[in-house]
């Protein structure tokens, strides 16, 4: 595994492990929970459409085919159901979809099997990673150069033993905890091991919604026209400036209610590079948030407005980290349901026979100043982005895709 993985790895078990640490869960009673979480993929993301690209989806994105690199977005949707009722045998469960959907006529919520842990407790790394060495050069903040006192400096033995840093520990961050087997009497899931069907890329979510199983009541909802997938985040420019700094601008997504960009790149002497678009200094945040909580976090300048429509890297950034992974995510509201209705001032002894939550984003990925799609055709690229046309010719620089041909069969 490379540093960068290695790095990625750690940052991710920082920024997640802290939050999962911040608010322990429980069933919610005897209310059963289904939630919904619609998210759109584009750059890297939609090359992989979720997860990784097999050879024929490599071949079927190609030649336009769904909704790979061909194309250039991706839709993923996951559903999970908790209940603390317990059938009297196998559980079952399906979610009957509307047409528009484009997955078929029902998707199977299965039950994954019961696995009994025998692995330590670890600290948020897989549990046979090796450990990485060196330090955490951390930025944050947008505009042409890094602000004073950065960067925050950790070194990876810190986290490697266990202590998140100040500043990620006490991060007033408040991510909501949704169904899981482990939370929840019975559970059941969708994708799982049974069926793995993706939803298109023309995939919605708008009609009528039926799910049902032997461990929840009937749920039923409706959902409209502005409770679907967000459209995929693109990227207008982000070539760098004479000083190194990226300036990225983005085309706006009907929907987000706040933006939050990163990037992360391997730095000189083992050093790895992170910086997000926060006015403070935080953590990468991926994760879903409360409508609530995402307005606070704009109010804090720790997400950036719906509105916002760029934000530029400092150049102290981009000098400092090699083939950085820049990663942009506009927040989409939520749309939440329950039977009974939810009153305007429920009291806590309030539980309604189910509540629905549906969540959705919009996340692209890709090389921080580097245009996805020229890459992808092996197009050479000048200092200010542009096509080399005017220019000498160069020789032309191997494709993304141009290794592609032994992983393919015949």
């Amino acid at each position: 595994m490379t540093k960068t993985a290695l790095f990625l790895a750690g940052a991710g078990a920082l920024a997640l492990g802290g939050f999962a640490l911040a608010q322990p869960g429980s069933g919610g009673g005897g209310t059963a929970v289904y939630w919904m979480t619609a998210d759109t993929l584009s750059g890297m993301g939609g090359m992989m459409g979720g997860g990784r690209p097999s050879a024929g989806a490599v071949l079927g994105a190609m030649m336009g085919r769904g909704g790979g690199m061909g194309s250039g977005y991706a839709k993923t949707l996951r559903l999970e159901l908790g209940s603390n009722a317990r059938p009297a045998g196998e559980p079952t469960a399906e979610h009957l979809p509307p047409a528009g959907l484009g997955a078929g006529p029902s998707l199977p919520l299965v039950s994954p099997r019961q696995v009994t842990a025998t692995e330590e407790p670890t600290t948020g790394f897989p549990p046979n990673m090796e450990r990485p060495r060196g330090r955490i050069l951390i930025y944050w903040g947008c505009g042409e150069h890094a602000r004073p006192g950065q960067p925050v400096v950790i070194d990876f033995a810190t986290i490697s033993a266990g202590r998140l840093p100040p500043a990620f520990a006490n991060m007033n961050v408040h991510p909501e905890l949704g169904p899981s087997a482990s939370r929840f009497g019975t559970y059941g899931e969708w994708p799982n091991e049974k069926s793995r069907t993706r939803v298109p890329q023309n995939a919605s979510l708008v009609g009528d919604h039926v799910v049902h199983g032997n461990y929840s009541p009937e749920i039923r909802f409706t959902l409209g026209p502005g409770q679907d997938f967000l459209a995929p985040v693109t990227l207008v420019s982000q070539a760098a400036s004479p000083s190194g700094a990226v300036p990225v601008v983005w085309q706006p997504v009907p929907g987000a209610r706040a933006w939050f960009a990163t990037a992360m790149g391997a730095g000189g002497n083992g050093d790895m590079v992170m910086w997000t678009s926060s006015e403070v200094q935080t953590a990468p945040m991926m994760d879903y948030m409360s409508e609530g909580e995402i307005a606070r976090l704009v109010q804090q300048r720790v997400l950036m407005p719906g509105t916002a429509d760029r934000c530029t890297v400092p150049a102290e950034v981009a000098h400092a980290g090699q083939a950085s992974m820049f990663t942009l995510t506009a927040f989409g509201g939520q749309a939440n349901f329950s039977h009974p209705v939810r009153p305007a001032r429920a009291p806590a002894s309030w539980h309604p026979d189910w509540t629905v939550k549906l969540r959705v984003k919009s996340t692209y990925m890709g090389l921080l100043g580097q245009d996805m799609g020229a890459m992808m055709r092996g197009e050479e690229r000048n200092d200010q982005g542009a096509n080399d046309g005017d220019q000498p010719k160069k020789k032309k620089k191997r494709s993304i895709l141009d290794g592609l041909g032994g992983m393919i069969p015949h």
